[in-house]
C-alpha cells in the first residue's frame, strides 16, 4: 500500500501540498476520488470498475487459497514477526530529496518471502495493509479505498511467494539472492503497474508514461528492502531469529534518533520556506511602494507579472530564471522612487533634461535590489529592461543576446501593457494595436524570438490578467480618516482666510470693490517695472508695490548663482540675518523652491538658515510665501514674502504673486543684463579692474575733489618692462595670467579707497589722495616689490617696472596734465633703463626665461 501512495507523487492534478507529507495528502484525496468520481472526472466508467473488481476477486482467491493451505510450523517465530510487523506498520521513513515518507509495508512481505511460509507471508501482508491504512493517519480512507489497498497489497504479496517459491527456481538451484530479486521485481510491478493505470484512466493519459513518470524512483528502495531482508535471515541462520528480535530496541533507538534529525532537517526546511515566503512578501511590499507614487502602474505591474510569466514558460525558461523574471517583473519601476514626482506624472512629453532624470530609474532599481541579495538573479533583468535589440537602448546600450533574456521579455511585455493602458500623457491603445506596434518594432527594440511567442499567446494571457484571481487590492490612499481634527501647527490658510472655522458672511461689493484694486494694482506693478533697467530701483519699487496687496514684514529677492542662491534685495525684519546668507539649492524654504520651481504658501522661514547648523541663527518671522522667479534660461531666483504671523498668506496672495511672476522676472533678467553691459563698459575683462574709460571719469572726480579739499593727489603710472618677452617666449595665455596676477598684487597693496585701473596694454595707473610725495615715492616702492615678487613666484626671475609719479598740483592742476606728465615720466624711466641695461643682462635674462619655460 506504501507503494501506492509512493507511485502518485508526480501527477499535476493530485496537488501534493508541499508542506505535508504525501501519504498525508494522498489519501483523503483517493477516498474523496472513490466517492466523488462522478463530480471530479465523470463516472466511474467500465474500465475502471474492471480494474476494482479484478483485484478484489483475486485478493480474495489468494488470501482463501492460504487459509485453506495454511501452515504455520512455528507458531511462536510467525507470532513475534506478525507482532512486530503491525507495531512497526505504521511507521514511514523520510528520506531528503524523496517527497512523502517511504512505508516499511514491502519490506515485511520480503523478510515474510525468507522466513515464513506462503501462508504466513499472505496473512502478514493483509495485516499490515489494514494496520497501515488506519494507523497514524491524519485523514481515514474510506472503506472503499481501503478494501482496494488491501487487495493490492495481498495480490503483490501472493505473487511475490509465487516467484519466490517457484518450482523451476526450485528445480534449477537459483540461490536465495536470486529468487529474492525476482520476487522484489513481482512485488514491484504489482504494487505500482495497477495505482499507475487507475490514474491513466482517471487523468486520460497514457499508461506507460504514468507508470515510468511516477514509478520508476521507488525502484531501488524496494531492491535496498530485499538486501536488508536477505541480510537479516542470514543473521538469523547463525543467531537464531529470538536473538534477532531483541536487537528490535536498538533498531527503534536508530530510527528515533533518525526521526529526530529529519524532524529538525524539516523544521530547517520549513524556516527556509518561511524566509523564502518572507521575501516575495517584501517585494510585494517594494512593489506596493512604487504604487503609492505612481498610481498607474498597480495594474500595470500585475498584467506584466502575468504576461511575463506565461510568456517566460512558452519560451521554457529554467526555474531560476522564471522565479528572477517573476520578481522583476513586479519590481522593474521600483527605481521611479528616485525621480521627481512631477516628472513621472507630467501629463505631456519630457523635455531632454526631464528624460535623463528619467533615465536613471533602471540603475537605481538594480542597486536597490542588489541589497536585497535575492537567490536569483533580478538585479540584472532591472538594469536591462530598457536596453534595446539594436543597441539604441539604455542605460549600458546592451545589445542582441547581451540582454539578459528575462529584460528580453520584460522589455516587451512592458512596452506592450503600457501602450495598451491610459497615461497622463495619452490614451490607451486597442491591445491588437498596441500588438503591431511591439511587432514592428521586432528585430529593432525587441527579440523577434520574444515578438513571436508575445503575438501567439498575448489575447489568452490578457484574459487570464483580467481575471478575479488575478485582481489585488490597492493601498487605502482614498480613505477618509474621520479622527484628527487639526496638526498641531494648524492648517495652511485658504480662499482668502486665515481659518475656513472664522470665515465671515460674503460680501459681494466688497469683492467686486477688491477685485478692481487689485487690478489696478497688477497694472502698476506691470508698468512700473518696465520703467527702469536699474536693478535696485526695480527690486524697490517692487516692494513698495507688493506692500499694499499683500501685506509682509520683509522682501528678499534671491538670485540663483553657481549653485546658491545670493540675496540680491532684503528689506524689513531680519534683513541682516537674511543679507548675510547664500543658500545652496535644495536647502531652506527658498532652496527647496528654486530646486523643484514650485512655489510654497506659509512656509516656515526659519529653515533659511538651518544649513549653517547654527542655532543662535533664527528668525522672529512666522511665515513665507515663496515663488520661482523664471527667465528666459531656467529659474533665475525667488522672491519671497516673510510675515511675523503664523499662516498669513493665502492662496489668493500666492494667486497674485504667481500673476505677476512672469513681469517680475523678465524685469529682474533685463536689469541683470543692462549691469551686466553696464560693467563691461567700465570694467577690464581680463583683470577685472577699471579700464581706461572710467579711469578718466575717475581721475576726473579725484582732482575736482582734490582742488575743493586742498588734499595732495598722486597718479601712479607703471609698466611692465618684460611682457613683450614673456609673450614670445610663454604664449599669451601665460602673458594674461601675469597681468591678472599683477592688478590683484596692486589692488592688495592699496587702500580701500585708492583706485586702481587697467590703462591698456601692461600699463596700469593707480589715484592715491591725501598722501605726500614723500609717502607717495614709498607706496610707488611697495609697488615695484610687488611686480618683483610676482615674478620670481611665476619665473624665478624678478620683474622690473618703469613707473612715473605726477603729484597735484605740483605737475599738474587738471586730470589730462597729471596723466601726461605721469606718462612721460614713465617713458623716460623706461628708455633710461633700456638704455642701462647691457645686452649680456639681457641675454641671461632670455637665458632664465627659456631654463624656466623648459622645466
Amino acid at each position: 500500500m506504501g507503494t501506492i501512495l509512493h507511485v502518485v507523487r508526480k501527477v499535476p492534478d493530485l496537488s501534493i501540498a508541499p508542506h505535508a507529507t504525501l501519504e498525508d495528502q494522498l489519501i483523503p484525496q483517493a477516498t474523496a476520488q472513490f466517492r466523488d468520481t462522478a463530480k471530479a472526472h465523470g463516472p466511474l466508467t467500465f474500465r475502471r470498475w474492471f480494474l476494482l473488481g479484478l483485484f478484489i476477486t483475486v485478493a480474495a482467491a489468494v488470501l482463501g487459497n492460504a487459509a485453506i493451505f495454511w501452515h504455520s510450523p512455528d507458531v511462536i517465530k510467525f507470532a513475534a514477526f506478525f507482532a512486530i510487523s503491525l507495531m512497526t506498520a505504521g511507521a514511514r521513513v523520510r528520506v531528503p530529496g524523496v517527497t512523502g515518507p517511504l512505508s516499511l509495508s514491502f519490506f515485511f512481505v520480503l523478510l515474510g518471502l525468507v522466513e515464513l511460509t506462503p501462508s504466513e507471508t499472505i496473512l502478514l501482508a493483509c495485516g499490515v495493509a489494514l494496520v497501515q491504512c488506519f494507523w497514524n493517519r491524519p485523514h481515514r480512507p474510506t472503506i472503499t479505498f481501503a478494501i482496494f489497498q488491501v487487495a493490492l497489497m495481498i495480490v503483490a504479496a501472493g505473487a511475490a511467494e509465487r516467484v519466490y517459491h517457484s518450482a523451476w527456481f526450485e528445480f534449477s538451484n537459483i540461490e536465495t539472492p536470486y529468487r529474492l530479486v525476482a520476487a522484489t521485481l513481482a512485488l514491484f510491478l504489482l504494487n505500482t503497474a495497477p495505482i499507475a493505470k487507475w490514474i491513466a484512466l482517471t487523468e486520460h493519459k497514457r499508461f506507460a508514461a504514468v507508470w515510468l513518470g511516477t514509478s520508476f524512483w521507488s525502484w531501488p528502495h524496494y531492491m535496498a528492502g530485499a538486501g536488508i531482508a536477505l541480510a537479516l535471515s542470514n543473521a538469523a541462520g547463525y543467531i537464531g531469529w529470538p536473538t534477532l528480535l531483541l536487537t528490535g530496541p536498538v533498531v527503534y533507538l536508530i530510527y528515533r534518533s533518525y526521526r529526530l534529525y529529519l524532524n529538525r532537517l524539516e523544521a530547517e526546511t520549513k524556516h527556509a520556506e518561511e524566509v523564502a515566503s518572507l521575501h516575495l512578501r517584501t517585494i510585494e511590499a517594494l512593489a506596493l511602494a512604487i504604487e503609492a507614487k505612481d498610481h498607474t502602474t498597480h495594474d500595470h505591474l500585475q498584467r506584466v507579472q502575468v504576461y511575463a510569466r506565461e510568456l517566460a514558460a512558452s519560451l521554457d525558461l529554467t526555474d531560476e530564471e522564471l522565479q528572477a523574471l517573476q520578481a522583476a517583473a513586479l519590481l522593474h519601476d521600483i527605481g521611479k522612487l528616485a525621480v521627481p514626482e512631477h516628472i513621472i506624472s507630467k501629463p505631456g512629453k519630457l523635455t531632454p533634461e526631464e528624460f535623463e532624470k528619467m533615465k536613471i530609474h533602471p540603475v537605481v532599481g538594480a542597486e536597490i535590489l542588489e541589497r536585497v541579495r535575492f537567490p536569483y538573479a533580478v538585479a540584472p533583468i532591472v538594469r536591462a529592461h530598457h536596453e534595446k535589440w539594436d543597441g539604441t537602448g539604455y542605460p549600458s546600450g546592451l545589445r542582441g543576446e547581451a540582454i539578459p533574456i528575462g529584460a528580453r521579455i520584460l522589455a516587451a511585455v512592458d512596452c506592450l501593457d503600457a501602450l495598451a493602458s491610459d497615461r497622463q500623457y495619452r490614451r490607451a491603445m486597442p491591445l491588437e494595436d498596441a500588438m503591431k506596434v511591439v511587432r514592428s518594432e521586432a528585430g529593432k527594440a525587441f527579440d523577434p524570438r520574444v515578438v513571436d511567442a508575445l503575438e501567439q499567446g498575448y489575447v489568452q494571457w490578457e484574459r487570464k490578467a483580467q481575471s478575479p484571481a488575478h485582481k489585488s487590492s490597492t493601498l487605502s490612499t482614498d480613505v477618509k480618516i474621520e479622527r484628527g481634527h487639526a496638526p498641531a501647527v494648524g492648517f495652511e490658510a485658504s480662499n482668502g482666510s486665515p481659518a475656513l472655522a472664522d470665515a465671515e458672511p460674503v460680501n459681494f461689493l466688497n469683492l467686486i470693490a477688491g477685485a478692481r484694486q487689485e487690478v489696478q494694482a497688477l497694472f502698476e506693478i506691470s508698468q512700473d517695472l518696465g520703467n527702469s533697467l536699474s536693478l535696485d530701483e526695480t527690486l524697490s519699487v517692487l516692494d513698495v508695490r507688493l506692500r499694499r496687496i499683500i501685506p509682509h514684514h520683509s522682501l528678499a529677492v534671491w538670485m540663483v548663482h553657481n549653485g546658491e542662491l545670493i540675496p540680491e534685495y532684503v528689506n524689513g525684519e531680519d534683513c541682516r540675518l537674511f543679507s548675510s546668507l547664500q543658500i545652496p539649492m535644495g536647502q531652506g524654504l527658498s532652496g527647496w523652491v528654486a530646486e523643484n520651481g514650485k512655489p510654497i504658501v506659509n512656509g516656515n522661514p526659519s529653515v533659511e538658515p538651518s544649513y549653517l547648523n547654527d542655532k543662535t541663527m533664527t528668525s522672529s518671522l512666522r511665515s513665507a510665501v515663496a515663488l520661482p522667479l523664471e527667465g528666459a534660461s531656467g529659474t533665475i531666483g525667488v522672491l519671497t514674502l516673510y510675515h511675523m504671523e503664523r499662516d498669513a498668506f493665502t492662496k489668493d496672495h500666492l494667486r497674485l504673486l504667481m500673476a505677476v511672476g512672469p513681469k517680475i522676472g523678465m524685469s529682474i533678467e533685463n536689469a541683470l543684463r543692462f549691469q551686466q553691459a553696464e560693467s563691461s563698459a567700465t570694467t577690464d575683462f581680463l583683470t577685472s579692474l577699471p579700464n581706461a574709460r572710467s579711469l578718466f571719469l575717475q581721475l576726473d572726480a579725484e582732482v575736482s575733489r582734490a582742488r575743493r579739499s586742498n588734499q595732495p593727489l598722486t597718479v601712479v603710472v607703471l609698466d611692465l618692462d618684460d611682457l613683450k618677452q614673456i609673450n614670445d617666449r610663454f604664449g599669451h595665455l601665460e602673458g594674461n595670467r601675469l597681468l591678472r596676477e599683477v592688478a590683484a598684487g596692486l589692488k592688495a597693496s592699496c587702500r580701500e579707497y585708492d583706485y586702481v585701473a587697467r590703462m591698456g596694454g601692461d600699463e596700469f595707473v593707480v589715484l592715491i589722495s591725501g598722501v605726500k610725495q614723500a609717502d607717495g615715492q614709498n607706496r610707488v616702492e611697495e609697488f615695484r616689490q610687488v611686480v618683483a615678487r610676482i615674478g620670481v613666484q611665476s619665473f624665478d626671475n624678478p620683474l622690473s617696472a618703469s613707473v612715473g609719479v605726477a603729484h597735484f598740483p605740483t605737475d599738474g592742476t587738471d586730470a589730462e596734465r597729471l596723466l601726461a606728465e605721469a606718462d612721460r615720466l614713465m617713458y623716460q624711466q623706461k628708455r633710461a633703463r633700456k638704455s642701462s641695461r647691457s645686452g649680456s643682462q639681457a641675454n641671461v635674462w632670455e637665458r632664465d626665461f627659456k631654463t624656466t619655460f623648459v622645466q
